[in-house]
């Protein structure tokens, strides 16, 4: 939600930094056939320094895939035909595993195939997987309006049209564009106040239930040091709320598991009433970092365990 860190939606640390330093390589080669100019492309190990330079301008998803690979055959088509439908405001990134493997340990692919982002020279894994075409596509919106809080609003040209040929995207909802603003301008109260009024008008608006969750997380780390809270947390393991602001800095580093089980491990020690406060907050954390997302389902199994 600012422009100095990935929201923990989208967090995850990779070190890209090796792989990223490779700028004076050839630039990455267009897919030879199939796909939009420019907007499907073929990466290898030496060439991923154009991709990070790239993603200054527009966002690009990475495929992690191989020809083996039963899943990547039903996934592969699907992002392809997403992304050409964006019209150069994504590009693609096809990465053979078999045949690159300094990115397949990078960006840390247990499994393929394995999706990620890179967004102004950040990584973001996204899914391992073939999910279903509508999936994919609410993850593709996640990854461009995280892209536009950044100002990463560019478009490659496709085929023989200028790149500021497609129509704009369609205006954010009032008050999701009132908080937006308000982020902006360093006025998280007023971010808040936006998101509580459109989940009152709508209360299944699940991005403002997920904007107003990472809102709060911004307001409550505000004015705070990050020292003093590990410190805190450390000298004080069983006090609840040092462990949730230490939990809170995990969370917007982008350290998921970190926050989950910190506050896992806290709610086991914990009687009555006092876990309440600690579930009140692992929901906003899942709210954050996707319902659908595989640490949010291991971790909401854990949590009915501790509860009952």
């Amino acid at each position: 939600m600012t422009d100095t860190q990935l929201p923990a939606s989208m967090g995850g640390a990779i070190d890209l930094s090796a792989l990223a330093a490779r700028r004076d390589q050839p630039p990455a080669p267009e897919r030879a056939q199939g796909g939009a100019p420019g907007v499907i492309v073929d990466i290898g190990d030496a060439d991923f320094g154009q991709i990070v330079e790239l993603s200054s301008s527009v966002p690009v998803i990475i495929d992690i895939w191989a020809e083996w690979c039963g899943p990547c055959k039903q996934l592969s088509p699907v992002l392809e035909r997403l992304v050409e439908g964006y019209g150069g405001r994504l590009v693609l990134a096809k990465v053979d595993a078999d045949q690159n493997p300094q990115l397949v340990q990078a960006f840390n692919a247990q499994s393929i195939p394995t999706v990620a982002a890179v967004i102004g020279g950040r990584p973001a894994p996204l899914f391992t997987g073939a999910l279903p075409e509508d999936q994919v596509k609410d993850v593709l919106e996640q990854v461009l309006a995280f892209a536009e809080q950044q100002g990463i609003t560019g478009r490659v040209p496709v085929g023989d049209a200028p790149a500021d040929a497609e129509p704009e995207p369609e205006p954010l909802p009032p008050l999701h564009q009132e908080a937006y603003d308000a982020i902006d301008a360093g006025d998280l109260d007023t971010a808040i106040a936006a998101f509580e009024k459109a989940i009152a008008q709508n209360p299944r608006d699940t991005d403002a239930i997920a904007g107003l969750a990472q809102v709060r997380l911004l307001a409550r780390l505000r004015d705070r040091s990050a020292d003093d809270i590990r410190s805190a947390a450390a000298a004080q393991p069983r006090d609840t709320e040092a462990q949730l602001l230490a939990a809170d800095l995990d969370l917007s580093g982008g350290h998921v598991e970190d926050a989950f089980l910190r506050l896992l491990d806290l709610m086991a020690t914990l009687v009555g009433d006092e876990k309440q406060d600690v579930r009140l907050r692992l929901l906003d954390y899942f709210e954050i970092v996707g319902l659908d997302d595989p640490r949010v389902h291991a971790a909401r199994r854990r949590l009915t365990t501790l509860l009952y």
